[in-house]
């Protein structure tokens, strides 16, 4: 990670988080929330859906790296439209390091170091198991047309898009 450590030397798999990668996960949490969201995060709205998927209580977390050493994690929570009873997997938020992006501190070059294409298909995995549909939207203002075509790679054409009027995710209120 930042401290020169080689963790992407290591097999590149995504394991279940559990409560005793809380603190970790939090860090890296706000880091993408102050990145990608549109207004200010909030730690404890964060953890309200974070706790549940760490123990697998309506949501489950996928979760590369070790201990403190998180390069990226996926949330994924178990949600009920709000027009039927049935059950869907929403993906709440992917998230990788910026020092394990394309160009980032590990000097990788081209299309990254694929950490986020192995958690969505962490995210495929858990719906096909589940058997739910999986939500997923990107909202973002940075590198959109990119992050889209990485989703259109792994998962097809998207059946919609998303607009945000009166802000953006890189002007935070």
């Amino acid at each position: 990670m930042p401290d020169g450590s080689p963790i992407l030397h290591q097999p590149l798999t995504v394991r279940v988080g559990t409560h005793e990668d809380l603190h970790a996960v939090m860090d890296l949490a706000v880091m993408g929330a102050e990145e990608n969201g549109f207004l200010k995060p909030s730690s404890s709205k964060l953890l309200f859906d974070i706790w549940p998927a760490l123990h697998r209580d309506g949501g489950i977390m996928g979760l590369v790296g070790q201990g403190e050493r998180l390069v990226g994690a996926v949330l994924l929570k178990v949600i009920t439209p709000w027009y039927t009873d049935a059950k869907a997997l929403e993906e709440r938020a992917i998230y990788v390091h910026p020092d394990y992006r394309a160009g980032g501190q590990h000097k990788m070059t081209g299309k990254g170091s694929g950490v986020a294409v192995r958690l969505m298909e962490f995210s495929k995995l858990v719906s096909d198991k589940m058997e739910m549909p999986l939500l997923i939207g990107v909202l973002s203002n940075d590198r959109t047309e990119a992050k889209v075509r990485l989703y259109e790679r792994i998962f097809g054409k998207p059946a919609g898009t998303y607009w945000l009027y009166g802000a953006r995710t890189d002007d935070k209120a």
